[in-house]
């Protein structure tokens, strides 16, 4: 075989789709008179919401607030224990932090690599308050024996689903099954809103308390009001919040972004069968392995080299010589105890030996809808032209 040509563009992770119809809602918007809080924000949630099978849904400005919103709406303080995976971006553990919480890691299954319900149920403590597991890559956790765990104990389940808009659990939509689950709506995600975050649930209280949250922690809803005759200008400050509201111009492109996420998704799906057709039987590759009861939304694909079939080279080796044949790919994630600020604070090393591996092993390959075939075929013949060069 030979090696691809170099000249091929870039191909990045992940990237946005944008359109002409995306292009006009935004400039609809700024012709208009609202460009921060204003009517697109609620057709935006009511998308969501009714997308997810969810009674409620609540923006914010990006995932990471959304995720620190539904801590906040959970109850979690100074003292409480949040367990979650090491293998996640720093947002799923960093949430429980601005809460003065204390974020628990548990181990990853070693084949879906995402959190282990029975590592989930060692870690339980009396201090413990909640559950953040993730869906990692866009397949979904094991939501009927994590929400036992959480019932049992009496835990909230705050779901990490940056990754699986779109993905379905035992043939119902994520978002609609935890307590309160998040969504991201970064460029590189199923759909975007520039930045943006939003948490969906079916809980009336914690629909009220993030609505709160998100604007300083004041209302103008008279049936919260202390002091409701003061007169139609008045609000109340009842919480320290935070200034995480979502402008009208993001909302306006997640809109028209969501009419078009189910073929997003499914364009995902279709590079996904080629990448696993492609890889099945290449010595040194562990394609991703997907449960059968449940369809990830395929926000990553990511790969599994085998160093005991690698010659003269590492993972290092082959993510160079990858990115020197315009195949941008990258690794998700370096686990979140192996920061120096978690470090610092007595997070150690070694303490999960299957996510710990899997770091070292890891590799994500380029996907998105905007790929075209040639894209996704550029990306399988230089795999396999440089795991052939580089096996033993």
């Amino acid at each position: 075989m030979t090696m691809p040509d170099v000249k091929h563009r870039f191909i990045p992770y992940g990237r946005q789709w944008i359109d002409q119809d995306d292009i006009d809602a935004v400039v609809e918007v700024l012709k208009g008179d609202y460009l921060t809080t204003g009517p697109y924000i609620e057709q935006f949630e009511e998308a969501i919401a009714e997308y997810t099978g969810a009674r409620y849904a609540v923006a914010f400005a990006n995932g990471t607030a959304a995720l620190h919103g539904a801590c906040f709406a959970a109850g979690i303080t100074e003292g409480d224990e949040v367990i979650t995976t090491p293998m996640t971006f720093a947002a799923s553990a960093n949430c429980v932090l601005y809460q003065g919480g204390t974020p628990v890691f548990a181990d990853i299954d070693e084949k879906t690599y995402n959190i282990d319900p029975q590592e989930i149920e060692k870690k339980i403590t009396a201090k413990t308050k909640a559950i953040i597991p993730v869906d990692f890559t866009g397949q979904p956790v094991d939501l009927d024996e994590i929400l036992e765990i959480a019932r049992r104990h009496n835990l909230v389940v705050i779901e990490d689903a940056a990754h699986a808009l779109g993905a379905t659990y035992k043939e119902r939509k994520i978002g609609s099954i935890s307590d309160m689950t998040m969504f991201s709506f970064h460029p590189v995600k199923h759909i975007t809103s520039g930045e943006g975050g939003i948490i969906t649930t079916n809980h009336r209280d914690y629909y009220e308390t993030l609505v709160q949250f998100r604007q300083h922690g004041i209302t103008r809803d008279p049936d919260r009001l202390q002091n409701p005759d003061e007169g139609p200008w008045f609000y109340e400050m009842h919480f320290l919040g935070y200034n995480y509201r979502m402008t009208d111009i993001q909302a306006a492109l997640g809109t028209s972004q969501m009419k078009k996420l189910d073929p997003f998704v499914e364009r995902r799906r279709e590079i996904v069968k080629r990448y696993n057709e492609a890889f099945s039987d290449v010595p040194g590759i562990t394609i991703p392995f997907e449960k059968d009861d449940r369809r990830s939304s395929w926000h990553l694909y990511v790969i599994r080299l085998n160093p005991e079939h690698l010659k003269n080279a590492d993972r290092k080796r082959i993510f160079e010589a990858l990115r020197t044949q315009q195949i941008g790919v990258n690794v998700h994630y370096i686990p979140v105890h192996y920061h120096p600020y978690y470090r610092e604070r007595g997070y150690e090393k070694g303490s999960y030996p299957i996510a710990e591996k899997l770091y070292e092993e890891m590799m994500t390959l380029p996907l998105f809808p905007a790929m075209e075939d040639d894209d996704v075929q550029h990306v399988i013949d230089t795999v396999k032209h440089i795991m052939s060069t580089y096996s033993r």
